[in-house]
C-alpha cells in the first residue's frame, strides 16, 4: 500500500493520472483509499445528485469521513434529504459551520447575496463555506479529499484531471467524466433518491437564496446559482495569487 503521510509527501500527479486513464469511478475511489489511507475524506453538499458519490464511495470505504459544510441557509428539504441519506448509508458525517452566525454576518455586512457585487458573494462564500471547509480538512487530518465534480458542469471543471492538487490537499474526482445520463443510470441501478428539489425543476441546489429552477432562457444549469454572476463557490478553486480573478470568472 502506498500511503501519503500527514506531511503531504509529494505525489507525481502526471504519473497518477496516467495510471488512472482507463479506471472507472469505483477503481479511482479504491486507488485513492490505497494511496491516502486515513488521510482521505470526502465532501458532500447534499445537493441534487449527492446520493451518487455518497453511495459510490461508501461501497469502497464505509467509514470515510464525510464533510458537510452547513451554511445555515440551506432549504429545509436539504436537511431532511441529508438525514435520510445519513441513516440509509450509515454515514460518518462531520458537519461544519462558520463561527460567525447568520444573524451576526447580516448585521455586519447586510444580506451579501442580494448585493449586485461579485465581491460581496465572494465574501459570503469565504465566511460560510471556505473557512469551515478548510477547518474541517485541518481538524480531520486530511491529505486528500474526494469530490463529485463533473467536467461538463463548468469551464473550470472541464480542465481538471481525476487527481489534482489544491493548496495543501490532493483532490480526487471519481465521476469527472460522467454525463447526466451516467448519473441517472447509477441512481436508478441502486434505487437512490434525487434531492426533492429535482422535481421542482432544479438541476443544482445550494442555499435557498441563491438557487432557482432552470428556465427556458438558461443556456447552462449553473446560471441558476448566484443569479448567474459566478459559477463556483470557492471550495473547488485553486489557491493562488489569481484566486480572486478565478472566483469572479469561473460551477458542485
Amino acid at each position: 500500500m502506498t500511503v501519503i503521510s500527514p506531511d503531504k509527501t509529494a505525489l507525481d500527479l502526471d504519473r497518477a493520472n496516467q495510471h488512472l486513464t482507463n479506471a472507472n469511478a469505483s477503481q479511482i475511489v479504491a486507488w485513492a483509499v490505497e494511496t491516502f489511507g486515513d488521510g482521505l475524506v470526502m465532501s458532500s453538499s447534499f445537493g441534487i445528485q449527492a446520493a451518487v458519490m455518497l453511495h459510490l464511495v461508501t461501497q469502497v470505504k464505509p467509514d470515510i469521513p464525510v464533510i458537510w459544510v452547513d451554511t445555515g441557509y440551506l432549504p429545509r428539504e436539504t436537511y431532511l434529504f441529508a438525514e435520510s441519506l445519513q441513516q440509509r448509508l450509515n454515514l460518518n458525517l462531520h458537519i461544519y459551520q462558520s463561527p460567525m452566525s447568520p444573524a451576526r454576518m447580516e448585521a455586519l455586512y447586510g444580506k451579501l447575496w442580494e448585493q449586485e457585487d461579485v465581491a460581496a458573494l465572494n465574501r459570503y462564500d469565504a465566511i460560510r463555506k471556505v473557512e469551515p471547509m478548510q477547518r474541517a480538512l485541518r481538524e480531520l487530518g486530511a491529505t486528500a479529499w474526494l469530490a463529485g465534480l463533473r467536467a461538463n458542469q463548468t469551464q473550470h471543471r472541464s480542465n481538471l484531471r481525476p487527481v489534482e492538487r489544491q493548496g495543501d490537499y490532493y483532490k480526487v474526482f471519481p465521476i469527472l467524466d460522467w454525463s447526466a445520463k451516467d448519473v441517472y443510470e447509477y441512481l436508478m441501478a441502486h434505487d437512490l433518491p434525487y434531492h426533492p428539489y429535482f422535481d421542482l425543476g432544479y438541476t443544482t441546489v445550494g442555499d435557498w437564496h441563491s438557487s432557482r429552477p432552470v428556465t427556458a432562457d438558461d443556456d447552462h444549469e449553473r446560471n441558476t446559482r448566484f443569479r448567474g454572476l459566478k459559477q463556483e463557490c470557492g471550495l473547488h478553486l485553486p489557491e493562488s495569487d489569481g484566486e480572486s480573478e478565478s472566483l469572479d470568472s469561473s460551477s458542485l
